[in-house]
């Protein structure tokens, strides 16, 4: 409110060309200017892997980590009953469609990676999907979830102990 007026019309600008300028993707769902967006246009992406994820900074964060070259559809938003959020205000209907993708009813897909955060709901809306998707003969998989690196075990909470503990890997 104190701002000089100019600035205060200087953002009501900035606001109003993202209004008009970025939309969702239509493959994947995620925030862009260009439709499909870089990541579904990237040739280099492997088509047969999909990371679901909650929303458009889950996408951000995982490509920042490297390592994932696959693809990705963004769910905006979890199951939340509490809140009133089900499945049909999810992008999961997409999701099926998506991977009903030849004429024949055979998907190109081969896995999908449930990426939501390890809460009540992150958990809940990855039952769902894998749910969802057994029939369609997709392996759906969910990502890793315990101590992480650079963590003190004296610090961490039992619940993350005991999923690092279900999770671990043979060396």
């Amino acid at each position: 409110m104190r701002a000089p007026d100019s600035e205060a019309q200087e953002l009501a600008q900035s606001l109003h060309e993202v209004v008009d300028t970025i939309r969702l993707c239509s493959v994947c769902l995620n925030l862009t200017q260009l439709d499909p967006c870089e990541t579904c246009s990237d040739t280099r992406r492997e088509r047969t892997l999909i990371c679901v994820v909650s929303s458009p900074s889950d996408v951000v964060a995982i490509d920042r980590a490297g390592g994932f070259r696959g693809t990705f559809h963004v769910l905006h938003g979890l199951l939340s009953p509490l809140e009133g959020i089900g499945p049909d205000d999810l992008r999961i209907t997409e999701l099926v469609r998506r991977l009903k993708t030849d004429a024949a009813g055979e998907s190109l897909v081969e896995e999908v990676i449930v990426a939501t955060n390890a809460s009540v709901e992150g958990e809940a809306t990855a039952m769902y999907i894998a749910r969802v998707l057994k029939p369609l003969g997709i392996e759906v998989t969910r990502i890793a979830s315990g101590i992480p690196v650079g963590g003190e075990l004296e610090y961490t909470d039992q619940a993350t102990i005991a999923r690092a503990l279900a999770g671990r890997v043979k060396l």
